[in-house]
């Protein structure tokens, strides 16, 4: 049986100098903190994954989206694979409300200078990226 990676996408969501993490209850990385996201459908753009993913999850509207990083996980489990799309969203509507609790235990603003030490490992290469798009905004 020929095996595929499984493709997912998420939002590095940004209030200022603060990014929104959801805290796992689920393996992989059950109590990590990580970018709120999950599986993008068949024949389903990624970018309205994106904005669908986010309203299911924590009920916001996603305004002005740009791609961030692509992310490719396959620390954990040797029958497991994800890539995900990562997209920056600076503007948004509505206030984040923990709307899927069988899945995230906790949601949170961090600032960038102050991040939780356990992160997922998409939450990782997304920060980095976010870290070089921020150093390169200011030349």
């Amino acid at each position: 049986m020929a095996r595929h990676p499984r493709v997912g996408c998420g939002a590095a969501i940004l209030s200022g100098d603060k990014l929104l993490l959801v805290q796992r209850r689920i393996p992989p990385e059950a109590n990590y903190w990580g970018l709120p996201g999950g599986k993008i459908d068949w024949q389903e753009p990624v970018e309205h994954a994106v904005r669908r993913e986010i309203s299911e999850e924590l009920g916001l509207t996603l305004n002005n989206l740009s791609l961030l990083c692509v992310t490719d996980q396959v620390a954990y489990d040797p029958d497991d694979h994800w890539v995900a799309l990562v997209y920056l969203a600076t503007s948004f509507e509505g206030e984040p409300t923990l709307l899927e609790p069988e899945k995230h235990a906790a949601i949170s603003w961090f600032p960038l200078t102050d991040l939780p030490a356990h992160l997922t490992v998409a939450t990782l290469a997304a920060i980095k990226a976010l870290q070089t798009s921020i150093e390169l905004r200011r030349f």
